[in-house]
């Protein structure tokens, strides 16, 4: 980690005249801006026709920057191919699942698959590259934008079947392996070559499952691959300088895990009223007394999440400042929001938290996307609020974030099953690990999310691994020899790397780990949940009939009878998807049986440790009180009384 963290900002310095870039500079240095992303959206300017290239407008930017004493973090512009490129070679634009041509007019048009493509990227690359690889004020690189974004990491393109069927021989080898894998001996579905083998698009009924997964997985790759020929060029050119990409909330259609390797930082950017609005399940009044605050966890999942993907390191690239434009309300944050925001990502780990945007523009999509500055370069109040958490800052200093009290198993294939098969309307992955996070959160603790082949669970309490698909033999081998507490399930062990059910049915693990079989499943409608003997919670969606043996013991029931949650030693099973209640009590006494400290913390509240300081964030509506969560010490930043959007910091 950085010596202590930072705050940053987006700039356009081509959406703007000349003679504003200086006082811009000398304002964002006045705020305590260390950081300035620019870039990423202008090939147009740097190359409006082929081989005309206009590097010096760029090149005095960062210079005007660069005297302000600030540092830049240089975008390559690949999200947005000009027009002239698009004209030269139109079968570089996406198709989607419909055969529909995604075309010129926005971002993100373009096929990951394309290798015609991925040569252009890689020529500006390299001009701007060597131009600018060591110039003292470049501090990193920010390959391409948001992946993934706008449902465009998969394409059903003639490049991308070219590249798929290729994928498919290079994986399997000959085509008797895949039909035999695939099982296309069901409905006769039997291939005579990789060359006959179509993109997954639309058919009259269900496509093989075990093919969708294939083409997700594929998927993934191609975007993985884009990302590293522009990284490893980066290596080579501007040596010693950060390599970044900007992920999105809920976005799973590539594995972060498998890009974020390629990455010195993972960042993301956090939008928690437009996401709160349109990447919520959450009910609408949940969503009314959280419209200007946003979801208490959702932003602290990402933040847990994306610092998972690098090896510890991760940045917020873009910080939502206000009102944005693209979700189906843009309400304006409650004061006092973006500064709890900002100091929250911090307290997860952050080296930067960067504003999106400098200044609103007064053109084009983002028009109605506030800025710290206003269009006229009045300050808006997220500058006000930017300015109050720079304060904050100051009295942090350095910290690293240590081990949580929990981890939960993310895993992007499993996001990707599910999704090709749910086997109910409500099932959706990361739904129900965020029900997990969720729960985990409301008692207090910390959590760190953990990737599916992680091979050492000793730095936790309490391990929790819902809905993971398929097993690997580094995570049994890391639950074989766990002293804390576990919990598995639903649905995890459920299906083999090929898509069928295990020999051994679910979840698929050694009877010396959970001697328990799923002989049945059901899906539920949302009205008919299953009652649970003696507790105040239900399971919902979701439903396993389980079957117990030796040593496996029976903790919950089902009114009807059957085992609910089963315990081997300290590895639990849970045969269903609970309610928040359910879950609470779960939680408790599988916290209680690692021996961690727990509270019940009142609606919007959340804490999170960081070194020796223990943060408190106020997203709920009423004030909150230190002595009554049972938090006390020296007070860092704010006080023992949290008001509504209140931050206190105290030092353990």
């Amino acid at each position: 980690m950085k010596n202590k963290p930072e705050i940053g900002v987006c700039y356009y310095p081509e959406h703007w005249p000349e003679t504003h870039w200086r006082e811009d500079a000398r304002r964002m240095a006045a705020l305590g801006i260390a950081y300035v992303r620019i870039g990423e959206f202008a090939w147009s300017r740097l190359e409006p026709e082929r081989g005309d290239l206009r590097l010096e407008w760029l090149e005095r930017a960062i210079e005007v920057l660069h005297d302000a004493g600030l540092k830049v973090i240089l975008g390559t512009p690949s999200a947005t191919p000009p027009k002239w490129l698009v004209d030269e070679m139109p079968d570089l634009l996406p198709v989607d699942r419909e055969g529909k041509i995604l075309g010129f007019g926005s971002r993100r048009h373009y096929c990951f698959s394309h290798p015609g493509y991925r040569n252009e990227c890689l020529r500006i690359v390299k001009a701007l590259g060597e131009r600018f690889g060591e110039h003292p004020a470049v501090a990193g690189w920010q390959v391409d934008n948001e992946y993934g974004c706008h449902d465009t990491a998969r394409s059903w393109s003639e490049a991308s079947l070219t590249a798929f069927r290729q994928w498919l021989k290079d994986k399997y080898g000959s085509i008797e392996r895949l039909n035999a894998a695939w099982g296309n001996v069901f409905w006769s579905k039997e291939y005579s070559g990789f060359f006959s083998i179509d993109l997954p698009g639309l058919a009259p009924a269900e496509i093989n499952p075990a093919h969708r997964m294939d083409f997700y997985r594929f998927s993934s790759d191609q975007v993985v691959e884009f990302n590293r020929l522009q990284a490893d060029l980066l290596r080579q050119l501007s040596p010693g300088r950060d390599i970044i990409h900007n992920f999105m909330g809920r976005t799973l259609t590539f594995d972060h895990f498998a890009l974020g390797a390629d990455l010195d930082v993972s960042s993301w950017d956090s939008y928690p009223l437009g996401f709160l609005e349109d990447r919520s399940d959450a009910g609408d009044d949940w969503r009314r007394r959280f419209a200007r605050a946003g979801d208490p966890d959702f932003q602290a999942f990402h933040h847990d999440l994306y610092r998972a993907t690098s090896a510890g390191r991760w940045w917020v690239m873009e910080q939502q400042p206000g009102p944005v434009n693209w979700a189906d309300h843009n309400p304006a944050p409650r004061d006092g929001m973006v500064r709890l925001w900002t100091l929250e990502a911090v307290a997860h780990g952050a080296e930067v938290v960067s504003y999106f945007r400098w200044k609103q523009a007064p053109f084009a999509q983002e028009q109605m996307h506030s800025g710290l500055l206003r269009p006229d370069g009045v300050e808006a109040e997220g500058y006000f609020e930017a300015e109050s958490a720079v304060e904050d800052l100051s009295k942090i200093g350095s910290a690293k974030v240590a081990a949580a009290d929990a981890a939960i198993v993310f895993d992007y294939p499993s996001a990707w099953a599910w999704e090709v098969q749910p086997q109910g309307r409500e099932f959706e992955y990361f739904r129900l690990v965020f029900d997990h996070y969720r729960a985990l959160r409301r008692k207090g603790l910390s959590v760190d999310i953990i990737p599916a082949d992680t091979g050492d669970l000793s730095a936790y309490g309490l391990v929790m691994i819902p809905g993971l698909f398929t097993w690997n033999a580094a995570l049994v081998s890391a639950l074989r020899t766990f002293k804390g507490v576990a919990l598995i399930g639903p649905r995890t062990g459920s299906k083999t790397a090929d898509f069928c059910i295990p020999d051994t049915l679910p979840p698929d693990l050694p009877k010396d780990l959970a001697d328990v079989v799923v002989s049945r499943v059901e899906s539920l409608r949302p009205d008919c949940p299953v009652e649970i003997a003696g507790e105040n919670g239900t399971i919902k969606f979701w439903r396993e009939f389980l079957v117990t043996s030796g040593s496996c013991q029976t903790e919950m029931f089902s009114e009807d009878g059957w085992p609910v949650l089963v315990r081997q030693g300290t590895l639990h099973y849970l045969g269903g998807w609970p309610d928040d209640p359910l879950l609470d009590a779960v939680v408790a006494r599988l916290a209680s049986a690692a021996g961690l400290s727990t509270v019940d913390l009142p609606e919007g509240v959340r804490l999170r440790r960081h070194g020796d300081l223990t943060f408190v964030f106020n997203y709920g509506e009423t004030d909150a009180d230190l002595g009554a969560l049972g938090i006390a010490g020296p007070v860092v930043i704010g006080g023992n009384a949290l008001p509504p959007s209140g931050v206190s910091a105290v030092r353990n």
